[in-house]
């Protein structure tokens, strides 16, 4: 029996990179959706940038690679199409409007929620569009709907 196994935390793996597709595919509809390592993803091309996260919203399990991309405060975001939630696609803070409600005058301020979508990094070699899963030990509200009963795409095997 190797000790060593027995002092890691379960929850964290140690994924490879997989393929899911080529660039030139992912820049003419500016994303795409796969199946890493049994986890679904949604990987969009923005404005020159990749980005990956898990493909089923934090909130409810809403289809992010149906939602439209928007910048709010500055930050490119998806919108869930289900109920509108905003979140990052750099960093998968959840952003939410606020006001005071003691000031009358207030103009509304874009606040954090906070990381509730997990977010996977994304590379390119030679033409093809890799996507490795986060390895980050801390929980994601999105983690609920990314496994299990939510899948929606199957995957081949």
């Amino acid at each position: 029996m190797d000790l060593d196994d027995t002092e890691q935390d379960p929850e964290i793996k140690e994924y490879s990179s997989v393929c899911v597709g080529r660039e030139d595919d992912i820049k003419k509809s500016e994303r795409m959706t796969a199946v890493v390592h049994d986890r679904e993803v949604v990987i969009f091309y923005h404005k020159g940038e990749y980005h990956a996260m898990d493909i089923r919203c934090y909130h409810s399990g809403g289809p992010l690679h149906l939602g439209e991309i928007e910048d709010f405060d500055g930050r490119p975001c998806i919108v869930c199409p289900w109920h509108k939630y905003k979140i990052t696609l750099a960093t998968g803070e959840g952003l939410y409007q606020s006001i005071n409600p003691k000031d009358p005058s207030a103009k509304p301020e874009w606040c954090s929620k906070g990381i509730k979508q997990r977010i996977h990094k994304v590379t390119v070699d030679n033409g093809n569009i890799y996507v490795t899963l986060s390895k980050e030990p801390f929980k994601c509200d999105s983690d609920f709907y990314a496994t299990g009963d939510f899948k929606v795409i199957k995957s081949s095997s």
